[in-house]
């Protein structure tokens, strides 16, 4: 006998009328099930991509040769950080 896979959620007030919206009739999902498998496949894909992202921006500092570097001070970075934030 297959064991049960399911998982069960309760949503209620504000979730339960948007998750209303999402099915049936007037939504794009046949049913909650549907929309939720949907919304985790989004999930996965959002973060695939900023992982992708992040080893994209990490690349050049590991390929970069030891003499590209430098040294900074903890108060170098933050000072540097003050700057772009204003």
């Amino acid at each position: 006998m297959a064991a049960d896979n399911s998982i069960h959620v309760r949503v209620g007030g504000k979730l339960q009328a948007h998750l209303q919206q999402q099915i049936g009739e007037n939504g794009l999902y046949e049913n909650a099930s549907e929309y939720i498998r949907a919304l985790i496949r989004r999930d996965l894909q959002t973060r695939d991509e900023a992982w992708d992202w992040l080893k994209r921006q990490l690349e050049p500092g590991l390929r970069a040769e030891e003499s590209e570097f430098r040294s900074v001070s903890a108060e170098d970075v933050i000072r540097r950080n003050q700057r772009r934030s204003l």
